[in-house]
């Protein structure tokens, strides 16, 4: 049966960085089983997550060289992008009005409802949005979503 997950940038950071929850994060990834959706912003936040480690010599240029070059193979191969659509920013701006979301967190959020909402038309599993960000999941969960963190996987 196939898995349909949703990541958002701080937790899709931990497939290509070391951090806590990375050994569970790759392994998700890594099964072939499991559907990967993101949200097209999501390579943008990533990269500068990438690039602030670098910055702060945490990581070598090789592995924000190698990290990059990944990121950007993982979205022509393996992950399924969602575009950040004029509806999807209408409805990230609702989500504000309900929940205590960052603009990006609530673009995320409508982004991964709308995948939700294609799958069920589809006759198909919900998806689990994956966030390392404890507001993010609870306004998912508010919103019915099934969330993982895998900062609770260490």
């Amino acid at each position: 049966m196939t898995v349909t997950d949703y990541f958002d940038s701080s937790a899709l950071v931990k497939r290509y960085l070391a951090e806590i929850g990375s050994t569970w994060v790759q392994a998700r990834c890594g099964d072939p089983t499991h559907v990967i959706v993101i949200a097209d912003l999501a390579r943008a936040e990533i990269a500068a997550a990438f690039a602030r480690k670098l910055r702060e010599g945490a990581i070598s240029r090789a592995e924000y060289l190698a990290a990059r070059k990944k990121l950007a193979d993982d979205v022509q191969q393996r992950f399924q992008v969602i575009p950040v659509t004029p509806q999807r920013i209408d409805e990230a701006i609702e989500l504000t009005a309900n929940r205590p979301l960052r603009g990006y967190d609530a673009v995320h959020l409508a982004c991964a409802l709308h995948a939700n909402r294609m799958l069920s038309a589809n006759n198909l599993p919900e998806l689990t949005l994956i966030a390392a960000d404890g507001v993010l999941l609870q306004a998912a969960e508010a919103e019915g979503m099934h969330t993982e963190n895998p900062n609770s996987h260490p």
